[in-house]
């Protein structure tokens, strides 16, 4: 089963860490790109867009007032949730004072490659 985990946290958490503190929990990262997770962190900027009335409008405001902001997600293979939360629970957001949302992914479109 596929999931969608959504990590939360913010940069001077992650730099209150020492470098050793911060090489063990990248090392974590490693192992779920070495089982074929993607991976990747976010700009704090955002763009939301509605188009309610057909009429597409921004705004740079989040849908979600998250504390910690989004930092970055990723998509991993797991057998269960439980394994899911295992496999996140020593990353970087999950132990620098952010939070990781799991969501199981119903359906993901890959398009073919030319």
């Amino acid at each position: 089963m596929l999931f969608l985990c959504l990590a939360y946290g913010d940069e001077k958490d992650w730099k209150a860490l020492s470098k050793e503190e911060q090489d063990a929990l990248l090392a974590q990262d490693e192992v779920l790109r070495g089982r074929g997770a993607t991976m990747a962190s976010v700009h704090p900027t955002v763009t939301t867009v509605r188009a309610w009335d057909g009429t597409p409008t921004m705004s740079s405001a989040p849908v979600g007032n998250a504390s910690p902001p989004l930092a970055g997600f990723s998509i991993l293979e797991a057998e269960s949730v439980e394994e899911a939360v295992r496999l996140v629970a020593n990353t970087p957001c999950a132990r620098a004072k952010g939070a990781i949302e799991i969501r199981p992914i119903r359906h993901l479109h890959v398009p073919d490659k030319p």
